[in-house]
């Protein structure tokens, strides 16, 4: 918007190559005909577009306009959801007899975000939040694609299996494994064989591809109670032992302990997300014994968990950590013989280093572990960010 002249050649949104956040974060129509995709390493992106334009993500700028663009939603219903940072859903079904049908509405809010803000936005007008979700995808970047209980047999079920929300790499390969291909595979599906082998996840998905989703869209500035708090990080440079991992999962474990201490819970399952260089990923969790709020406790079973399933015969992009199982603490804990005072202590230095962290700035204290490699841990993993409500599967 900013340099039309971009919109005429391959784009994409990246990072630096040699701070290692250099993957694709975005790209325009004309990339996408290279091949270019989403995640993928700078040097994949130049490798099938050598004249590939690549700027740096601005996330103040990103998160204005997205805010502007809302606020014209806003306009029309109070009922605007956010779905990570740049997408909502929004509930028109009270206006209608104001501003027409939920398409009429849909094509005056495309008209007025191009007008007063330059921009063009890819809509999708359904009965549900899901098949509102994939009629966005449908047509980008500029689209207005509506599903209703009439069409979406001819529209969706065709479609590729993951092209469902929520249907991740791992989903996929299992939904293959079972011959479902498209999203018509699943739904004709019997659901009985689907819970079976997938459990909760594949009753959800089932649902899903049959147009079953209840869940109504969120009033405006209302937030579900967290289920999970969790940070990962795309490290500056591969990390090829159990040494580098320890050390950026420490600072992983650190904000994810002091964000549940913010919040006045406590964890008691640790899931890790490990992907290589190759960006193949896996994931594993474990509950622990008890809740907890302590980055130690985190940190090692974060590390156990890492070593029991991975070998490093690829290294590490990134990782993540993340706790859920979320408690409120009992209000009163009843100190016995059996209290562990350690705990106790490591809960009050944890807090200490909360307020010096909360004054002075995330990296002004550290572990000395951490100055082993100040280039692996020199990163703030508790400055803004985008919290996704479930994630992808």
């Amino acid at each position: 918007m900013k340099v039309p002249e971009l919109r005429k050649v391959p784009m994409a949104v990246g990072g630096h190559e040699t701070t290692r956040h250099g993957i694709i974060l975005a790209k325009n129509d004309l990339a996408k005909e290279y091949h270019i995709k989403t995640g993928e390493s700078l040097r994949e992106a130049y490798a099938k577009c050598p004249q590939l334009v690549v700027i740096p993500p601005n996330y103040d700028d990103y998160l204005y306009y997205s805010e502007k663009v809302k606020d014209i939603y806003r306009e029309y219903t109070d009922r605007v959801e956010s779905f990570g940072l740049d997408e909502a859903w929004i509930d028109v079904s009270a206006s209608s007899k104001i501003y027409g049908s939920g398409e009429a509405i849909a094509r005056e809010i495309k008209k007025k975000v191009y007008e007063q803000l330059g921009l063009t936005i890819s809509v999708g007008v359904s009965f549900n939040k899901v098949f509102a979700k994939l009629g966005s995808d449908m047509i980008k970047p500029d689209g207005l694609v509506v599903i209703d209980e009439e069409n979406y047999q001819q529209l969706v079920w065709p479609l590729p299996v993951e092209e469902l929300i929520y249907i991740g790499r791992a989903t996929k390969r299992k939904l293959n494994e079972f011959g479902i291909k498209t999203i018509g595979d699943l739904a004709v599906f019997r659901a009985d064989l689907i819970e079976s082998r997938m459990g909760k996840v594949g009753v959800m998905i089932h649902e899903f591809a049959n147009g079953i989703d209840d869940k109504s869209v969120a009033f405006t500035g209302y937030q579900d109670e967290a289920k999970s708090v969790g940070n990962g990080i795309t490290a500056i440079r591969d990390m090829r032992s159990l040494k580098d991992v320890e050390l950026v999962f420490r600072v992983l474990a650190e904000s994810v302990a002091s964000r549940l201490r913010d919040m006045g819970v406590q964890g008691q399952v640790v899931t890790i997300g490990l992907r290589d260089n190759e960006l193949h990923g896996l994931s594993r969790q474990r509950k622990l014994a008890e809740p907890t709020c302590l980055a130690d406790e985190i940190l090692a079973m974060a590390m156990q968990l890492t070593r029991e399933h991975y070998s490093f015969i690829l290294p590490l992009r990134s990782i993540s950590l993340t706790m859920s199982d979320l408690q409120k603490p009992a209000a009163v804990e009843q100190l016995s013989f059996f209290t562990d005072h350690g705990k106790i202590k490591q809960r009050v230095l944890d807090e200490t280093v909360d307020a010096i962290r909360s004054r002075y700035g995330f990296t002004k204290i550290k572990r000395c572990s951490m100055l082993l490699d100040d280039e692996l841990t020199n990163f703030n993993p508790k400055a803004d960010h985008i919290i996704f409500p479930v994630s992808f599967l």
